[in-house]
């Protein structure tokens, strides 16, 4: 039987810095934290990202936690 070991996990907040002249496409810009706890819940990350977002100059877009894991065979 196979089995996912979390091995990181980061926490990325992803901005809007405005929209392309040219094409009047948006902008995103990505900020990233490593060393994310693996048992942060995702309210903890949601709160610690609203404070970060209030620090910086550019609208928070998303909120993303990125988790990866090595799968292995018993």
């Amino acid at each position: 039987m196979a089995e996912a070991k979390m091995k990181s996990s980061s926490l990325r907040l992803v901005f809007y810095t405005g929209d392309d002249l040219e094409t009047g496409d948006p902008i995103y810009k990505a900020k990233s934290f490593n060393n994310v706890k693996e048992n942060a819940t995702a309210e903890q990350l949601f709160e610690i990202a609203q404070g970060i977002a209030s620090l910086q100059q550019h609208e928070l877009h998303t909120v993303e936690r990125r988790d990866n894991s090595e799968i292995t065979s018993d």
